[in-house]
């Protein structure tokens, strides 16, 4: 149990160092978000289960699993929100060559490549 501890540990690790990544590598918010709630919500779920496998299973497992849950249900509904609201502030889309929700959502004129980045 032990190696399984370990494994999910450092397989944990390793996405969220590519959600770091992501966060900071990529072009646009939209990307950005992407990154960070994906790779972030995995690893750190493989973290937790490493944890609770690591120690003693009676007095983390519910922690643990109300955690896991809880970031199952808020990360996806934060980011869509996230990504909606970064939308149709105006921000750019990165590589893609015609909008494709501009007849879905309205988007407020003004500036913006000030919330994207050089790539």
């Amino acid at each position: 149990m032990t190696y399984v501890a370990m494994a999910l540990l450092i397989a944990g690790t390793v996405f969220l160092l590519i959600a770091a990544i992501g966060i900071v590598r990529l072009p646009d918010p939209l990307q950005r978000m992407h990154s960070a709630t994906k790779a972030g919500t995995l690893g750190a779920t493989l973290m937790l289960l490493g944890v609770v496998i690591a120690s003693d299973w009676s007095e983390l497992s519910s922690t643990s699993g109300l955690t896991i849950l809880f970031l199952l249900i808020t990360l996806p509904i934060g980011a869509q929100l996230l990504g909606r609201a970064s939308y149709v502030s105006g921000t750019r889309l990165q590589g893609l060559e015609e909008d494709p929700l501009a007849e879905e959502l309205e988007r407020q004129p003004g500036k913006p490549d000030e919330m994207t980045r050089d790539a």
